[in-house]
């Protein structure tokens, strides 16, 4: 049967509903959304053009930054526009292609961050293996596995969301789409829809934090019988993925692994995983990493040599 709504039109209730708060919303986020695009941009110029960044672990590093571009490019611009506007409207086809391309990008960062865990692994692990196991078409099937598992997560939401009849009310109670404030406008019992839909994006999240948890646990327990320098700098190595793998999933886990609500402070710390974390994941992985910073030194000066010639 057809599913037939009477809502075409949405709006969202906003981060703040004081129109000084929503200045000043402007006026920080703005460059927070500039410095997500220039930060991760310089990544993936600066590990495409080194050839001293040709290893697996930089191939990776590159994608996850095109993939923060692209997940915070879904929520952000939307947003930032509709702080100066009077009403923050989106379609019901425009909140439903927002929701989509929001979970790819997610589902295919988390999966991607789960395959960097797996390289650290190998390289310190199996270092001796590493080059053979890490092979260049191992690396693209990674990350093609990486998007296909986002596509697929994200096609099931879809999916089951434009099943649902919505005939009002149209207010969403978010700054974005997300499935549990849609869920909250259909004029129908989303209970069993609910519970599928937290089944798929936890079985994904579950079991990548998991493996992930499960990758570091056996690197720690190897490093016990290495050297004091050889933990050192294998730990260096790690800490800047650690560090990532907890500034994602920390938030999305008190968002998306409890009972829903619409507290302010469930948006705020939707802000922090759909701004903040983008933007420092390419400065996370810059200050910890020496050949990254080197790289990026070597081509300022290139750029500069090439200006004045």
């Amino acid at each position: 049967m057809a599913v037939t709504n009477n809502v075409t039109q949405l709006i969202f209730t906003g981060l703040f509903q004081d129109r000084e708060a929503q200045r000043v919303s402007f006026v920080v986020f703005l460059p927070v959304y500039v410095a997500t695009m220039l930060g991760n941009g310089l990544i993936i110029l600066t590990v495409n053009t080194s050839k001293s960044l040709s290893s697996p672990m930089y191939f990776f590093l590159s994608h996850l930054s095109f993939v923060e571009i692209c997940y915070s490019s879904t929520v952000v611009p939307k947003f930032i526009s509709g702080l100066l506007a009077e009403n923050k409207t989106i379609s019901l086809d425009g909140c439903i292609t927002q929701l989509f391309f929001f979970h790819f990008f997610g589902v295919a960062e988390i999966l991607l961050l789960t395959v960097m865990a797996y390289d650290r692994y190998v390289a310190i692990c199996k270092p001796l293996h590493y080059m053979t196991i890490m092979s260049r078409p191992v690396c693209h099937v990674l990350v093609l596995s990486s998007w296909l598992g986002g596509m697929f997560h994200s096609v099931i939401q879809i999916l089951i969301t434009v099943q649902l009849p919505f005939c009002g009310p149209n207010v969403i109670d978010h700054y974005f789409c997300d499935l549990h404030p849609l869920f909250k406008l259909a004029c129908t019992d989303t209970f069993v829809v609910g519970i599928i839909v937290f089944a798929n994006s936890g079985l994904f999240s579950v079991i990548s934090f998991l493996f992930l948890i499960s990758s570091y646990v056996v690197i720690l327990v190897h490093l016990r019988n290495q050297s004091a320098e050889g933990r050192r700098k294998a730990l260096s190595t790690c800490a800047s993925h650690i560090t990532v793998v907890l500034l994602f999933f920390g938030p999305a886990t008190f968002l998306y692994l409890r009972p829903s609500s619409t507290f302010t402070e469930d948006k705020l710390v939707a802000v922090f995983y759909t701004m903040v974390t983008p933007m420092l994941n390419p400065i996370i992985y810059t200050l910890r990493n020496a050949e990254v910073k080197n790289a990026m030194k070597r081509l300022w000066r290139k750029q500069v040599k090439l200006s004045r010639e």
